[in-house]
């Protein structure tokens, strides 16, 4: 257990490292990298490092565990992800992100006629009332634009994930499908001059995306799915409650973002809602046959 713990914390903190490196390089102002290419890196070193990973493991086969639609829902993914960060801070972006992939998952469950308990409801309810106190307007109010990308971003990843589910091999699919998203973020970059400005990229701008791709994505994917078999899935779904947490306190300690009052009263509102619907559907869902 104690292994599962460790290599669960190191992912999580992977997830939310996510956050701070793609803000860190994109940061308005800082000039350091354009999103476009800092996306188009990203997924490049992924993919390179989780290919490395699937042949240290031996295996031959993972060409033919993705898909080009999952392909396409995580380059939407982190491209809507890497433009938002250009505008909101990493806390604010990690929690709208979380709070929209679970909407997502929970609204496409929904659509396909399951019924959820009154506990369910509350906390849906709770949760999106979270999502929507923290885009009223006010002077902390997170930019609209920016908010609304990482939305798209979040209800894309929720998309992947519903995609991914039951996937014999997951690290092999997320190899494949972070491949097949290099053509399609390639082709952002080529046309990403027309709309957001030339390209730029500094040494530190790379070495963020590198890191964000490398690590944060290709190492961290693969300690969260070594940690996965060990884990219920009501856990694995509530650990992955920290990730926000982290990336608005790491926000906070290094890199000087502000933690306002609308942020913390938002936040509790969307954890402890989308908290309420995990523990509905899990008490739900049916016992396994003896």
């Amino acid at each position: 257990m104690w292994k599962t713990g460790v290599l669960t914390v190191l992912a999580l903190i992977g997830f939310a490292a996510n956050s701070l490196l793609c803000r860190a390089a994109l940061e308005n102002g800082a000039w350091r990298i354009d999103a476009a290419s800092f996306t188009s890196i990203r997924l490049a070193s992924g993919a390179i490092v989780l290919w490395l990973l699937l042949r240290m493991r031996g295996n031959k086969n993972a060409a033919r565990k993705g898909s080009w639609g999952s392909g396409l829902a995580l380059f939407a993914y982190a491209a809507g992800f890497s433009l938002a960060y250009v505008r909101i801070p990493a806390g604010v972006g990690a929690l709208i992100l979380f709070g929209c992939v679970q909407a997502t998952m929970l609204g496409i469950g929904l659509f396909r006629g399951e019924r959820p308990r009154a506990l369910e409801w509350l906390g849906l309810a709770m949760a999106l009332g979270g999502l929507i106190v923290l885009r009223l307007p006010g002077a902390t109010a997170p930019d609209a634009l920016g908010a609304t990308l990482m939305a798209g971003a979040g209800v894309a990843w929720g998309i992947y994930s519903l995609r991914g589910r039951g996937n014999a091999d997951p690290l092999a699919a997320t190899a494949d499908n972070f491949l097949r998203g290099v053509p399609m973020t390639l082709a952002l970059s080529l046309l990403a001059p027309l709309a957001l400005g030339a390209p730029r990229a500094t040494v530190e701008g790379v070495g963020l995306a590198v890191a964000s791709g490398a690590l944060a994505s290709g190492v961290g994917y693969s300690l969260w799915y070594a940690a996965l078999p060990h884990l219920t899935a009501m856990r694995a779904a509530v650990v992955q409650l920290a990730v926000p947490v982290v990336a608005a306190v790491g926000g906070v300690l290094l890199l000087g973002e502000t933690l306002t009052a609308r942020l913390v009263g938002a936040g509790s509102a969307l954890l402890c809602g989308v908290f309420l619907a995990l523990l509905a559907r899990q008490q739900k869902a049916p016992a396994p046959s003896r």
